[in-house]
């Protein structure tokens, strides 16, 4: 069945008339009628009554109306479906995100691309810490990460969105509770928690390096598989924790004092990664709000 054969058809439906068909659809009347005919062969019908005096259509032709018109919607929705897709207008954005700051980030990124563009899918997984993040975006599993990394591969692309300062998680009834900041060296000896020793781990790295900066190596007495347990391990008083600033707002716990880090140490950025290779349109599209709404820090 062909298209031009459907669409003689429903002109001459809608105006009753082969000519006016015709002109209708820019040709003579000729090919009109001979279209008709040919698609009366093939579905084994008359699909008009014809007479000097009229054009009707015949019950089957009648039949032939709705689903005829169904096949150009099917078609002009099939067209706007690939335009709406080159134009970032729809697909599909895999994002994984590592650390309790990122979620407001991606909350706020997720509700913009909502709003802007609906018919975008954004699939949204938490990892426990970054490194499986970038993983998983050099494997092209996902399109975006967003993490603490020290460093990136190459072929990805990335840029700080939220610097952190380094703060020391502290028992509130403990001894340094009511200062303001400290030194590492105002804590040697004490216990701490500490996250896993992962590879790419920044804050495990951190606590090394400042505490071997101050002199002497931290006491890990316990590890935590993830910051929420480490505070509430620190909230028990199994130790000290070195964490993030935007933890400390987002903890909000009065068990917990949090002292900023005096000593001088590589900053903690957290970052929103992507291959340098844009895949799709829809990827661009959420790039270019992630500008916006989550714009770069410095």
């Amino acid at each position: 069945m062909e298209l031009s054969h459907l669409r003689a058809f429903l002109a001459v439906a809608e105006e009753l008339h082969f000519g006016r068909a015709a002109q209708r659809l820019h040709l003579a009347q000729p090919p009109v009628s001979r279209a008709v005919r040919a698609l009366e062969r093939e579905l084994g019908a008359a699909l008009f009554q014809r007479s000097t005096r009229f054009v009707r259509l015949t019950p089957a032709g009648e039949a032939l109306v709705g689903p005829a018109n169904q096949v150009f919607e099917a078609l002009h929705r099939a067209a706007a479906a690939v335009t709406a897709a080159e134009r970032g207008q729809t697909g599909r954005v895999r994002i994984a995100y590592a650390g309790a700051s990122t979620q407001q980030l991606v909350g706020r990124l997720a509700r913009a691309v909502r709003q802007a563009h609906p018919g975008i899918q954004l699939e949204l997984s938490s990892q426990q810490f970054a490194q499986p993040a970038l993983e998983r975006l050099l494997a092209g599993d996902i399109e975006v990460a967003l993490g603490r990394w020290d460093h990136v591969p190459a072929g990805v692309f990335s840029r700080i969105v939220l610097d952190d300062d380094l703060v020391l998680a502290v028992p509130a009834g403990h001894r340094l509770a009511r200062r303001d900041d400290i030194s590492m060296a105002d804590v040697a000896g004490e216990a701490f928690v500490s996250l896993p020793p992962v590879p790419g781990g920044v804050l495990p790295d951190r606590l090394r390096r400042l505490s071997h900066g101050a002199g002497f190596a931290a006491d890990v007495v316990q590890v935590a598989p993830d910051t929420h347990s480490a505070l509430s391990l620190v909230a028990a008083g199994v130790g000290c924790h070195l964490t993030l600033s935007s933890v400390a707002v987002a903890a909000g716990d009065p068990s917990l004092s949090f002292l900023r880090i005096r000593d001088e140490v590589d900053p903690v950025g957290l970052r929103l990664a992507w291959r340098d290779e844009v895949a799709t349109p829809a990827l661009a599209v959420v790039l270019g709000l992630a500008e916006l709404v989550v714009p770069t820090v410095g």
